[in-house]
């Protein structure tokens, strides 16, 4: 049987310290298939955040197993974890994250430099293309639209060929109408580059997309329930 592209088992994680520590995962396990579109829903403070961060090797967990794309994460240091994010995984968040002093190039190139390409900014060029802005390439994030923004953060976390692609709320900070091309292009991406694509959100419609949904609350991942109870409870 051919390895899951995400196999989390018994996962936990806190934070804080004393009396105010957290208990934030509790005992997650989750397996997720190679090329595989999932929908994170759950209401806010559910842990959907944090899952995300774990996949993403940008949380550490107190407990459990943790394997992505092949890699055991839970016994890496952060100089392995960086390498692992960049060579495995594109991470989209909600506000963007571009560094407002470079242009939309500059962006893009930016992880391929850090892995040592060569061709950084014939690469960071190219996904500009494919997600509609070659006529922008030079601009800076700070004249960019936020639907332009979000293509420039897409077309960054798909430059190292990821394969794994991470979005957290990927339409939070757009209207209906910017938001809706910006999912296009990432169900696009995942498929036609074989890619897994993990999306915690709110919208019961962008859920829906997904080939399945994983539900949290309270920290840990709810037992699947039939798909018109799943629509329903989003």
């Amino acid at each position: 049987m051919a390895e899951s592209a995400i196999a989390l088992k018994d996962v936990h994680l806190s934070l804080g310290s004393g009396a105010g520590r957290v208990h934030i995962l509790k005992g997650v396990s989750l397996d997720i298939a190679h090329g595989e579109s999932v929908g994170v829903v759950g209401p806010s403070g559910s842990g959907k955040s944090t899952l995300l961060m774990v996949l993403g090797g940008l949380e550490r967990v107190a407990g459990g197993s943790v394997r992505v794309a092949g890699s055991e994460l839970t016994g890496l240091g952060e100089d392995d974890l960086a390498r692992f994010r960049g060579r495995s995984v594109g991470i989209v968040f909600q506000s963007f994250h571009l560094i407002p002093t470079m242009t939309a190039l500059e962006n893009v190139a930016v992880p391929l430099e850090l892995a040592g390409a060569r061709d950084a900014f014939d690469r960071a060029r190219h996904e500009l293309e494919q997600v509609g802005l070659a006529d922008r390439i030079n601009h800076y994030p700070g004249t960019l639209s936020g639907g332009e923004q979000q293509r420039v953060a897409i077309a960054r976390a798909l430059a190292p060929a990821p394969a794994l692609l991470l979005a957290d709320e990927p339409t939070g900070n757009l209207d209906e109408d910017t938001g809706a091309p910006i999912v296009d292009l990432m169900f696009e991406a995942s498929r036609s580059r074989g890619m897994t694509l993990v999306i915690v959100t709110h919208d019961p419609e962008l859920a829906s997309r997904c080939d399945r949904t994983v539900r949290m609350r309270a920290g840990e991942i709810e037992p699947a329930r039939p798909a018109a109870a799943r629509v329903e409870a989003l």
